[in-house]
């Protein structure tokens, strides 16, 4: 489904939200979050969180020119969020029923 959408896929041991050990590596997918990838993922799911192997790709992330912006851990059930100012900070800890840990730098 997200062929159209596919930028590239490496084989890596460090993405967004995970470092793997003993030199092992995974099949790491980067697609252009258009409008192709927008519709099937609010289509596919209701959660960041069932965004698992072997089902659909792992660890869904997504970036802001070039830098990671939101991640998740699917299977530790953590999403991380890095905003780039005060303004979009506040927006998003104004989102009604998310659940917000700060964390110290």
């Amino acid at each position: 489904m997200f062929k159209a959408s596919l930028k590239e896929m490496r084989s890596e041991s460090t993405w967004a939200s995970t470092t793997l050990g003993d030199n092992q590596t995974a099949n790491v997918y980067y697609f252009y979050a258009d409008g192709n990838a927008k519709s099937i993922i609010k289509m596919i799911t209701k959660s960041l969180f069932q965004w698992e192997m072997p089902n659909l790709p792992e660890d869904l992330s997504f970036f802001k020119q070039g830098k990671v912006w939101l991640a998740t851990s699917s299977h530790e059930k953590q999403c991380f969020i890095f905003p780039e100012n005060e303004t979009e900070a506040s927006k998003i800890m104004g989102i009604e029923g998310l659940r917000v840990e700060e964390l110290d730098d």
